[in-house]
């Protein structure tokens, strides 16, 4: 099993309050859940009204897959006009990491 995250640090547009940053930010998180079948959230920044953190992860048998689909979602993110891309960590985790998560 291989557990890819990505995190996307954004500077967003002509936005000027916390609840015009929402109604940006929620459709593209939508669109990323049903286009990749992801799990997304807004992860950070979340007082501030022209910045915003999303994160993306995606698990799969296959690391190449986990890659493609966190390349997918970044473009799409990086398509979207009202938003910069400042910055894009993807952290890994796989069948030879001993961070272990059992409980």
């Amino acid at each position: 099993m291989y557990v890819g995250a990505l995190e996307l640090d954004l500077l967003l547009g002509a936005v000027g309050s916390i609840k015009e940053k929402r109604s940006v930010v929620r459709p593209v998180v939508a669109e990323l859940k049903r286009k990749y079948a992801v799990s997304v959230a807004e992860a950070g920044h979340l007082d501030l009204h022209r910045r915003a953190l999303i994160g993306v992860a995606a698990v799969a048998a296959d690391p190449e897959h986990v890659t493609d689909v966190l390349d997918h979602c970044e473009r799409l993110v990086a398509a979207h006009p009202e938003f910069q891309v400042l910055s894009a960590r993807t952290r890994w985790l796989g069948p030879h990491d001993d961070g272990s998560l059992s409980y």
